[in-house]
């Protein structure tokens, strides 16, 4: 895919939603937000795409069901809070997209099942027959069994890898920002949105630097290197905000929205 417009043309997406989206000021899930993101997830399902969902969320709506006020830094509590608060977070979307008649899937995985050939196979067949059988996969990390050094780090990672198992043409990352900026939005009031760009472009590489680039202190930098694995398998990254109105099929529909990123189209 060379353009935006090419996008109508896909079949299958992945969508990533973080955490600063899901989560309600602290006080668990945003469920007024998931119910508008699994509308319009809808909608492109009704325009023959095929989806999965990547989706953060599951610590913070743990620590809400278990009355903590503040993040614990002791891992065994954050893999406490991660599978109490997965439970809510499968049941809200499980709830949503029945709706709309649709079932769902939960899948955790981690850094070593998809490393590994065997289980990699094993997990992009199931999630192939899931598509197949108009489920919509829900994947998040599996933080109850993590340890550093297997872990994704990100979901934004996480999605990319997904891409990569399931073929996607389209990776949407839906943040809280509209997308890219030359600097931090956060910091520069006169940053300026980047519409799109190749993923060689080096000036790219250079705002995203982590020693010193304002995107990287922006939460951006694990995006644009998640949007790079995607790419490896043909996959364009989209990197949007998930407060737009019906942003996923405005960009499905080829609109001038977020950040569009893309490899080699030769």
């Amino acid at each position: 895919m060379k353009t935006r417009a090419d996008i109508k043309n896909s079949q299958r997406w992945v969508v990533k939603i973080g955490s600063a989206l899901l989560t309600n000021g602290g006080q668990g899930l945003n469920h007024q937000m998931m119910k508008l993101w699994v509308g319009q997830m809808v909608a492109l399902k009704k325009q023959g795409i095929e989806l999965i969902l990547v989706s953060s969320g599951s610590v913070a709506e743990g620590m809400l069901r278990l009355g903590w006020n503040t993040r614990p830094t002791n891992v065994n509590k954050l893999q406490a809070a991660a599978a109490v608060g997965q439970m809510g977070l499968i049941q809200s979307y499980e709830v949503e997209f029945a709706q709309h008649n649709i079932l769902t899937a939960q899948i955790l995985l981690t850094h070593d099942d998809l490393s590994n050939k065997q289980r990699n196979l094993n997990a992009s067949g199931t999630i192939k027959s899931l598509i197949d059988s108009g489920v919509v996969p829900i994947i998040n990390e599996n933080d109850t069994v993590i340890t550093d050094e297997i872990r994704f780090g990100d979901n934004d990672t996480l999605a990319a890898l997904i891409a990569n198992l399931v073929c996607a043409e389209v990776l949407v990352i839906l943040t809280d920002q509209k997308g890219l900026y030359d600097q931090n939005p956060r910091i520069n009031k006169q940053a300026k949105l980047i519409s799109e760009a190749k993923l060689d472009n080096a000036e790219l590489e250079n705002m995203a630097s982590p020693e010193g680039g304002s995107l990287g202190r922006g939460g951006m930098y694990t995006k644009i290197i998640a949007a790079k694995k995607a790419a490896t398998c043909g996959a364009v990254t989209f990197i949007a905000s998930g407060t737009e109105k019906n942003i996923l099929p405005r960009i499905f529909a080829g609109e001038n929205l977020g950040t569009f990123l893309y490899g080699d189209t030769e």
